[in-house]
């Protein structure tokens, strides 16, 4: 299982770096809102997965997407350091507004995540049947 966590990781990690990369050189923004955006999402994600592997029995799956992609997606770790960052270089109001927005957003799109895994369909059926049209 821990190779699979790691294979997510990774895959969580190259997907922050890029999104998070996109997102910053598109805004304007003083804020490091490269680093909010994957927060959010990442969040937002999250809560989908959760919902999602409530009830399923697929430790393996649950592991890779949650720990591996979502651990290695999320970026408080970089929230910490853009946060301290901010308020070493005087910019109290914009560190508090970060902190707000990250934390709120991101427990917000939690609670939105799954509140829309939940309104999606059930997943069909697996079968092994093979069908020809």
């Amino acid at each position: 299982m821990l190779i699979w966590i790691a294979i997510g990781g990774a895959a969580g990690s190259v997907s922050r770096y890029l999104l998070g990369g996109v997102v910053q050189r598109a805004s304007a923004a003083a804020l490091p809102v490269g680093t909010l955006a994957v927060n959010v999402i990442g969040c937002f994600l999250v809560g989908v997965l959760v919902q999602h592997f409530m009830n399923m029995t697929s430790p393996v799956m649950r592991a890779t997407l949650i720990a591996g992609f979502c651990g290695g997606f999320t970026t408080f770790s970089a929230f910490g350091i853009e946060t301290a960052a901010l308020i070493e270089g005087g910019a109290y109001g914009k560190a508090a507004a970060y902190i707000v927005m990250s934390v709120s957003l991101s427990i917000l799109a939690v609670f939105v995540g799954m509140a829309a895994s939940r309104q999606s369909p059930p997943e069909p059926p697996h079968s092994n049947r093979t069908t020809i049209r």
